[in-house]
C-alpha cells in the first residue's frame, strides 16, 4: 500500500483544501493519472497516482490538509480488473402511435394549440416558460404566467426566502485579505482619462487576418495596452516600483500582471519582460495564461511577482471603475468598455469609439505628476500606435527633437 501525501507547493503555503476527487474510492488508477484537485491560498493544482492500483481515499472533499498529510492510498498489489465488454443490444423498433403529435412552436418545444397561438401572437420566448404539462408540454396557463411575471426564471417559486451557506475557498480568502490589505496599507488614489480607439481598431481590421496567418494568434487589444504600458513604465519608473519598508525598489524590467477572471476567482498571471516582447509574443502569452487560468492550471511561479497590473472590466460591460492596487505593486491600469460617443475633433463634433482609462496608484510613492504623466503617455501611444515601434514620432526621431 502506497501513501499519497500532500506535496510541498510553495515556501509560504502550509495547508491546502481538497476540492475534488477526480477518481472514486475503490476505483482502479493508472500510474501518473490525475486523482485529486487541491487548492492553496494562491492556486489550484492536482496530485497524481505514483503507481497503478486500487485507490483508497482517506481525506474527504472540502477537508483542509497540511503539507505532508496522507490524502489517499494506492494498493499497488491489487489485481487489475478485467475490462468489461458491453452486451450487444437487440434493435428495438419504436411502437407505432395512433395519437397525433402535440402542436409545437419549434422542433423542440411542445405546446397545446391555445398555448401555441398565444406564443405566436405575443412572440413569447419559450425558454422563459415553465412547462407544466405531461412530457414537458406547454399549457395555456404556463404562457399566461410567463407574460404576467416577466423577468422571473421558469419555475421559480414566488416570495421565496431561502438562504444557503458555502465555505469560502482558500483562494477567495486570499483575494479578500489582499484587497482589504491594499485599501488599508496604501494611500490609494485614482486618476482618469479617455482614449480614442479608432486607430487601433483600424489596424486590427486591416491586419488581423494576416497577423493570425503569420503568427497563429489573434490580434487583440491587450498587446497594444501591454506595449504602451511597458514604454510608459520605463519613462515613469516610480509607477513600476514599490515600497519595501523604508526603501523604494525600482525595476529596469516590466513584469506586467494581467487580471483574469478564473472559475475560482480573480488571478493575476504575469507577462515577464513585456518591454522585450513583440506584439505577437505578447498575444501568445496572453492566450496561454488565460487558458491556464480557465483550466486552473496556473503555477505559483506564473503568478508571483509582477511590477504593474492591467485589468479589463470592459469585457463584462464596465464603463468606468476604480481598480484596487495589486500589492505590493504601486499602480494598476483599468481598461473599460469601448463605446461610441460624440467628441470634438478640430472644432467638429464627430462619433468615435472611446474608452475610459483609470489608473489607481499609491500616493506614497507616486505623485500627481507621475500618475497623470504616465496615463497621458499611455493615451498618446494608444491613439498613435506607430509610436510603439520606437516610442517616439519618427519625424521627431529623424530631427533629433
Amino acid at each position: 500500500m502506497i501513501d499519497i501525501k500532500i506535496p510541498t507547493v510553495g515556501e509560504s503555503i502550509t495547508e491546502v483544501t481538497l476540492v475534488k476527487w477526480l477518481k472514486k474510492d475503490g476505483e482502479w488508477v493508472e500510474r501518473d493519472e490525475l486523482i485529486a484537485e487541491l487548492e492553496s491560498e494562491k492556486a489550484t493544482f492536482e496530485i497524481n497516482a505514483e503507481q497503478a492500483g486500487l485507490l483508497k481515499t482517506i481525506a474527504n472533499e472540502g477537508d483542509t490538509l497540511k503539507i505532508g498529510d496522507i490524502a489517499c492510498q494506492i494498493d499497488d498489489k491489487a489485481i487489475r480488473p478485467e475490462a468489461k465488454v458491453a452486451p450487444v443490444q437487440e434493435e428495438i423498433k419504436p411502437a407505432a402511435t395512433v395519437n397525433a403529435p402535440a402542436q409545437t412552436t419549434s422542433s423542440d418545444v411542445k405546446a397545446s394549440p391555445v398555448a401555441a397561438a398565444i406564443i405566436a401572437d405575443k412572440k413569447v420566448d419559450t425558454s422563459v416558460i415553465h412547462a407544466s404539462g405531461t412530457g414537458g408540454k406547454i399549457l395555456k396557463n404556463d404562457v399566461l404566467e410567463a407574460l404576467a411575471s416577466p423577468g422571473r426564471k421558469p419555475g421559480q417559486a414566488l416570495f421565496t426566502r431561502n438562504e444557503r451557506r458555502e465555505k469560502m475557498s482558500n483562494l477567495r480568502k486570499t483575494i479578500s485579505r489582499r484587497l482589504v490589505e491594499a485599501k488599508n496599507t496604501t494611500a490609494m488614489l485614482t486618476t482618469f482619462n479617455e482614449v480614442d480607439m479608432s486607430r487601433i481598431m483600424e489596424i486590427r481590421t486591416k491586419y488581423k487576418d494576416k497577423f493570425k496567418e503569420l503568427h497563429g494568434v489573434g490580434l487583440g487589444f491587450m498587446s497594444f495596452f501591454t506595449k504602451s504600458c511597458a514604454f510608459a513604465l520605463q519613462e515613469w519608473p516610480s509607477v513600476n516600483a514599490y515600497i519595501d519598508t523604508e526603501e523604494i525598489i525600482y525595476h529596469d524590467f516590466c513584469d506586467i500582471s494581467i487580471a483574469v477572471s478564473a472559475p475560482k476567482g480573480l488571478v493575476v498571471p504575469i507577462i515577464r519582460n513585456a518591454e522585450s516582447l513583440s506584439m505577437a509574443e505578447i498575444e501568445k502569452k496572453v492566450v496561454e495564461l488565460a487558458g491556464k487560468a480557465r483550466d486552473n492550471k496556473l503555477s505559483l511561479e506564473e503568478m508571483q511577482g509582477g511590477t504593474f497590473t492591467i485589468t479589463n472590466g470592459g469585457v463584462f460591460g464596465s464603463l468606468m471603475s476604480t481598480p484596487i492596487i495589486n500589492i505590493p505593486q504601486s499602480a494598476i491600469l483599468g481598461m473599460h468598455k469601448i463605446e461610441e460617443r460624440a467628441v470634438v475633433v478640430n472644432g467638429q463634433i464627430v462619433v468615435r469609439p472611446m474608452m475610459y482609462l483609470a489608473l489607481s496608484y499609491d500616493h506614497r510613492i507616486i505623485d500627481g505628476r507621475e500618475s497623470v504623466g504616465f496615463l497621458v503617455r499611455v493615451k498618446e501611444l494608444l491613439e498613435n500606435p506607430e509610436l510603439l515601434l520606437m516610442g517616439k514620432d519618427p519625424v521627431k526621431a529623424l530631427l533629433e527633437l
